[in-house]
């Protein structure tokens, strides 16, 4: 930051600057004396400064010195972020490099990071979760524990006088293992019903994988002959195009002309024809799987009312481990439109694995959901695209080509797809003729290296494969999630599209942000948020209300409250789902750390990728939330969910959390 005293600013440019008071004391009077400058007797005065737009400035009130003691609490820079950039120097350094190679520093995940795991021995056998008197365990070789005595001794004490779960539905599945166990167990230690508790309800969360579903997967005894159907008929599409480019390109090299007669497009327009008789062909073909299949023969261009109206909505990015179920129903009362679930691996899908089932459970008040999918081979992720869309409650499916995960990257999924157009372009076709009222869309990136875009090359055509809508996130896989977003880029390449919704991502972190963005890209028809949801997970309701929203840190902690109860229900209340609902908190606010209230700004509203100043907040509680260190963390998780288990550390999963 630059600053400039009143009588020394001659450009009229500094007079716009931002204008801050700050203090002079006798080492910066002595500085100026040395300058010829006077010091006046006041100890303030008025400056003009030229703000670094990397950095947040604080009001000098609240800024914490270096040999301040509460400066390790109030370091807002993530001191385990420090600690693995210092491991990452110590490896590069045994190969004779240079420390702090970036190019050798690991990027993305922390793959070493310590993660705590329960113990499956140490788990109630489920014929004892009501308590004794009920029903003796029918297997030889069951490998939980059977003393109840012993495991009501070794759970600890309850966390809590009351169950959300219990509350709120009236039985907790949980029963005896329940770490609030006391206020639904009765004198005799039994699990009890309250009266008024519905059997027959329906559940509130649904999706996931059957235990019928997961054996026919492992046995392969799934009918796949819709999705190999639709896979040959992009394959007969895409050669239709490569021959036809190619006669078009001979003959231009035979005339030497360099575009084409009128007369060269009458055989273009007959195999339009006949794709679209294929098409129509093809959807009207009896298949007895049970697949819903529009056999309309108008296609999928004619003008009809869209499954999912993907225009003016505020879209909530599937994010990796942090866009979990809670996560997302905290958006949703914060006025989130769409949401989608986590990235899903084809692969695992298939499998039958249960881990990986598990990021497609949708809760009721998610309206509008998506499934987002990644693979490297279209008949895999078309495959997981039927399957999914046969057993599951959802509203579209999302391709995600703009994974930068090195893991992924590496075995061609991801953004490796964007130059891999062959594959790209059969998947997208197959997925999109699943069905016409299931919109299939796509994500993607700028392009794979900073100064190679191809998004604007690529839109086009992934419109006319079938895709109902493509959001695209103003940054390169070479980026992840340094710089900033192009937002002129996304412009230009929304212009591109005819009639497919574009969605931009990026960068937003307020209202002003929102509508700086929509400003500069009008082709834009929605808005997706990702990193700014997760700092601020009010964002949508600044954005719908139309100004800014700087909730107190009473208001952030009952957000944090509700988060745990909603992971206690989803998850489970007893150890493994109180430590998984804390392993997610702490993910949580390895990213709510960042969000600066607008109070202690100097020129709010606060930018995305800027980094503050050190400072404290109004309260002990606000300074706790605003520390970058994992341990506060800890300490903040442990007044909602009780101690942490011995020996419980914590490292963020995602390198993005930090500045």
């Amino acid at each position: 930051m630059k600053c400039y005293p009143l009588k020394s600013v001659q450009s009229s440019d500094m007079l716009n600057a931002p204008t801050i008071v700050v203090s002079i004391d006798k080492l910066q009077a002595a500085d100026w004396q040395k300058q010829g400058r006077r010091r006046r007797s006041p100890t303030r005065a008025i400056v003009y400064c030229e703000m670094d737009s990397g950095i947040c400035y604080i009001k000098p009130e609240y800024l914490v010195t270096e040999t301040d003691g509460s400066s390790a609490a109030a370091n807002t820079e993530n001191s385990e972020n420090n600690k693995r950039k210092r491991e990452d120097a110590e490896d590069v350094k045994d190969g004779g490099k240079k420390k702090w190679d970036k190019k050798e520093r690991k990027r993305g995940q922390n793959k070493n990071r310590p993660v705590f795991k329960d113990e499956r021995y140490s788990h109630l056998c489920h014929s004892l979760i009501d308590g004794t008197g009920g029903e003796p365990c029918s297997l030889a070789n069951c490998r939980y524990v059977h003393d109840l005595d012993a495991y009501l001794a070794a759970k600890g004490e309850d966390l809590g006088l009351e169950c959300y779960v219990y509350t709120n539905k009236g039985y907790c599945a949980r029963g005896v293992s329940c770490r609030f166990a006391k206020a639904h167990t009765n004198e005799q230690g039994r699990n009890v019903k309250r009266e008024d508790y519905d059997e027959n309800a329906p559940p509130t969360t649904c999706n996931g994988v059957s235990s019928e579903l997961q054996v026919r997967l492992r046995k392969h005894d799934y009918d796949f002959s819709r999705s190999k159907e639709l896979i040959k008929m992009a394959e007969q599409l895409r050669d239709a195009r490569k021959l036809k480019e190619q006669q078009e390109k001979e003959k231009n090299q035979s005339e030497g002309t360099v575009s084409s007669t009128p007369g060269e497009e009458e055989p273009s327009d007959t195999t339009e024809i006949l794709d679209a008789e294929q098409l129509t062909d093809s959807k009207n073909e009896p298949t007895g799987i049970g697949c819903v299949i529009d056999e309309s023969a108008i296609g999928r261009d004619a003008d009809q009312k869209p499954a999912v109206d993907f225009r003016e909505k505020l879209v909530l990015s599937p994010l990796t481990t942090l866009g979990n179920l809670p996560f997302r129903r905290i958006c949703k009362e914060f006025g989130a439109d769409i949401t989608c679930g986590e990235m899903a691996c084809a692969q695992p899908l298939l499998k039958g694995m249960g881990q990986e089932w598990a990021l497609t459970k949708r809760h009721q008040s998610e309206d509008i959901f998506g499934v987002q999918l990644c693979g490297n081979n279209p008949n895999m992720i078309n495959q997981a695209a039927q399957v999914i869309y046969e057993t599951a409650q959802l509203d579209f499916i999302d391709l995600n080509i703009g994974c930068p995960i090195d893991l992924i990257y590496q075995q061609g999924g991801g953004s490796a797809l964007m130059r891999r157009t062959n594959i790209l372009e059969l998947t997208v076709r197959s997925c999109a003729a699943l069905s016409n009222r299931l919109p299939f869309t796509v994500k993607m990136r700028t392009g794979i290296y900073a100064d190679k875009s191809v998004a604007h090359e690529l839109l086009p055509l992934v419109e006319e494969w079938g895709a109902s809508a493509v959001t695209l996130h103003g940054r390169s896989r070479e980026q992840r999630y340094t710089k900033h977003a192009n937002w002129a880029y996304i412009e230009e390449c929304a212009a591109k599209a005819k009639r497919m919704p574009v969605i931009g991502n990026g960068d937003i972190l307020s209202y002003e942000d929102y509508i700086e963005r929509r400003t500069l890209a009008p082709h834009v028809s929605s808005v997706m948020i990702g990193r700014g949801a997760l700092i601020k997970p009010w964002i949508f309701q600044e954005i719908k209300e139309k100004h800014s929203w700087s909730p107190s840190s009473g208001q952030r902690y009952e957000m944090l409250q509700k988060f745990c109860n909603y992971g206690l229900e989803h998850w489970g209340s007893d150890t493994k789902g109180v430590e998984t609902t804390r392993r997610f908190l702490l993910e949580w606010q390895s990213f709510l750390y960042r969000y600066i209230p607008e109070a202690l700004q100097t020129a709010p509203p606060q930018k995305i990728n800027a980094r503050p100043q050190k400072y404290r907040g109004r309260d002990e509680m606000e300074t706790l939330m605003s520390s970058g260190n994992a341990a506060d963390w800890v300490k903040l998780s442990e007044s909602l969910l009780g101690r942490v288990p011995e020996g419980f550390t914590f490292v963020p999963k995602h390198k993005a959390n930090a500045f």
